[in-house]
């Protein structure tokens, strides 16, 4: 991760990152939970300013700290950062989920994982979240000019790929479509897509929501072919934010993915 890390906070400090929403101040996530010892990865947009921010809008301090920020490594920009300060946000990337995690987000993902005796927490096997952009942002990605998503994927270009290649990931999983049809298009990667009746969200006044399942297998990233492929599934509902995600649909979703994984996880 050392490299790709370096690499992100270099972009940070950039020209292209002035202006596009991201939180100056705040290191680049590489990953939620350490990368290095887990088999399965959820995959999302990019970092809440939750993880740096309180309800007010004021940087987490103290035990309420999540991540790194250049106040808690006590330098004024990332230019400073040397390897004891990448150490040290490498650290708080690796423990996040031993301290004081999101749960209110993360806890509808790791739902999915609990029948592949794989969790973010503590479980047989270790999980993980990434990001297609591992930057986080003052406002949320819908109320982000499009200008300014596109530059937040153009300075995010090969992070992804670079920290899954160096992985032992097996499985990716998509959360939403927006998240399938971006991971697509930077993977150079199509797949197959399968109506789900029982994953439908009702609306009371005008058609319900129809569910989508995704999968296929990444076998090669950029020019670099995978020594094992990686499964891919992905479904089409944000489930942190999508309305009317019930109980039923997130077990469904569960089920799901646990029979799509039966023969590469034990």
């Amino acid at each position: 991760m050392n490299q790709t890390l370096t690499t992100l906070i270099n972009r940070l400090d950039g020209a292209k990152a002035k202006n596009t929403g991201i939180l100056s101040w705040a290191s680049p996530i590489p990953s939620f939970g350490n990368l290095a010892e887990s088999r399965v990865a959820t995959l999302g947009l990019n970092p809440s300013n939750l993880e740096y921010l309180d309800r007010n809008g004021d940087e987490l301090f103290g035990e309420s700290r999540r991540f790194q920020t250049l106040n808690s490594l006590g330098i004024s920009s990332w230019g400073e950062a040397d390897s004891r300060h990448m150490h040290l946000i490498e650290e708080s990337c690796n423990h996040y989920f031993d301290n004081t995690p999101y749960d209110r987000w993360f806890k509808v993902l790791d739902f999915l994982l609990g029948d592949l005796h794989t969790s973010y927490y503590s479980a047989t096997y270790k999980a993980c979240h990434l990001d297609l952009i591992p930057f986080a942002t003052r406002s949320k990605w819908t109320d982000l000019t499009r200008n300014q998503r596109n530059t937040l994927f153009e300075i995010s270009e090969g992070s992804l790929g670079d920290l899954l290649i160096a992985s032992p990931v097996r499985v990716i999983i998509l959360n939403g479509v927006t998240v399938v049809n971006q991971f697509q298009g930077m993977m150079q990667i199509e797949l197959d897509t399968i109506a789900q009746k029982s994953w439908s969200l009702p609306r009371k006044n005008s058609a319900n929501v129809q569910g989508a399942a995704y999968s296929g297998n990444l076998s090669q990233i950029g020019s670099i072919e995978l020594e094992q492929p990686i499964l891919v599934l992905g479904y089409n509902h944000n489930l942190q934010s999508s309305y009317g995600v019930t109980k039923g649909v997130l077990q469904a979703i569960r089920s799901w993915i646990k029979a799509q994984t039966k023969d590469l996880l034990p």
